[in-house]
């Protein structure tokens, strides 16, 4: 079965808690703290090999986790951080949060690498709060968690000419006679159910060529088996419109014509613009006067038009050749603009915390607020101190006056409640 369309969930590694230890060593009186440093949680990559075609790999198995950074040492030992996970995919893979739709990375070529979720940083070990009036902190700060996303993963193939058209038009031979690509072939509708990809030489240039299946009207709505494949071509520089110019298609060519551009243009205005190149199939089934009107009335639209018969190879170098020059000149299509999307997540940064009201009682919560709770020994009075002061120069004390809070009230701080006294 042909995969390319996957959801998972992928987390990455959460970092190891710092230590709590103090030096001892015979004949070393007051030896200090030595806690050392939690180990960095392991990465997810995503990684691009052109030997896989599909997503199979992960039709079954949906979430993946990193290992976790292990708890630092004493002697100020570092805790050994969590391996990556890497996670191979085909080229042309674009990866997508689930929630947004912001595209995260898209994997164009062979050994392309992207981190999709970060490993949380490991916590400080005691040994980085000892000063001059806290000599002995018997408290040290929790690991970071890592990244945790729920992603739609799309396996768009890496094409630059696309045939498209209705079933049984005639692509799948096309691409047969121009390549090595050997798709199955037979006289009723809906033939091929996963896209083919063939290699065309011309001269000294090539060109990968994609047959998309299943396009009819209504394809975008998910009717046919068009919706599952119109993404593969949108990749592609150049389209090449295969009309089916027999009676027997049951079909009026320009109608059928405009028709299946509707269909791209309903799916992505960007595939309706993207340039054509018509090829009338199937002509000496086709009725003389029939074929010269249509090949008129698409030359007046301003396409290019090649009538061909693809099982004798008739007009077929013609339309090949046109193809390989229009190719060379039409830049690739990107997906995906990198700086762009760096952008998008800069401005989307949330902030340390997040106060909410609910009846009577003033929830914080947010990443930095569990983090701070969860390295807090709140039965220690260091501990405490220095937890009470980091709230207050973090700005939390201040928003929740801001919000309301009035003396006595409950506060849940990310499951550390207290009633406030200011």
């Amino acid at each position: 079965m042909f995969i390319d369309r996957v959801r998972m969930t992928v987390s990455a590694g959460n970092g190891g808690d710092g230590a709590v230890s103090f030096h001892t060593e015979k004949y070393v009186p007051n030896g200090g703290p030595d806690g050392g440093d939690g180990g960095r949680g392991g990465d997810v990559v995503f990684v691009a090999r052109s030997g896989l075609s599909t997503l199979q790999a992960f039709r079954y198995r949906r979430k993946f986790q990193a290992e976790h950074g292990q708890k630092g040492g004493t002697r100020k030992q570092y805790g050994r951080s969590g391996q990556n996970l890497e996670l191979d995919v085909p080229v042309g893979t674009l990866v997508r949060e689930a929630e947004t739709g912001h595209i995260v990375a898209d994997l164009v070529e062979d050994g392309q690498r992207a981190v999709i979720a970060k490993g949380g940083r490991g916590g400080k070990g005691n040994t980085h709060f000892a000063n001059s009036v806290r000599q002995a902190p018997r408290f040290a700060r929790a690991g970071e968690a890592g990244d945790s996303l729920d992603l739609i993963v799309e396996l768009k193939l890496i094409a630059d000419v696309g045939l498209v058209g209705f079933p049984n038009a005639g692509k799948s031979t096309l691409l047969s006679v121009v390549s090595e690509a050997k798709p199955k072939i037979g006289d009723y509708p809906f033939t091929t159910v996963e896209p083919g990809l063939g290699v065309v030489t011309v001269g000294d240039t090539s060109f990968v060529m994609a047959d998309i299946p299943g396009l009819i009207a209504g394809a975008h709505t998910g009717l046919g088996l068009g919706l599952a494949f119109l993404r593969h071509i949108e990749r592609t520089r150049l389209l090449v419109h295969v009309v089916d110019m027999s009676p027997d298609s049951g079909n009026e060519p320009l109608a059928g014509f405009d028709q299946i551009n509707n269909e791209l243009a309903s799916y992505d205005p960007g595939l309706a613009s993207r340039p054509q190149i018509v090829a009338l199939n199937k002509t000496d089934l086709a009725d003389p006067e029939v074929l010269r009107q249509t090949e008129n009335a698409l030359r007046e639209r301003g396409c290019p038009v090649f009538p061909i018969c693809a099982p004798i190879g008739e007009g077929v170098t013609a339309l090949i050749q046109a193809v390989a020059a229009a190719v060379q000149s039409l830049p690739p299509v990107q997906l995906f603009d990198p700086e762009k999307e760096r952008t998008l997540y800069r401005l989307e940064t949330g902030p340390l915390f997040e106060i909410k009201r609910e009846e009577d009682v003033y929830r914080v919560s947010g990443d930095w607020i569990e983090n701070l709770v969860r390295s807090t020994n709140f039965d220690q009075h260091e501990s405490l101190h220095y937890f009470q002061r980091l709230i207050r120069r973090k700005g939390v004390i201040e928003s929740l006056e801001k919000a309301g809070i009035q003396e006595g009230d409950l506060v849940d701080l990310a499951g550390f409640e207290f009633n406030y006294y200011p």
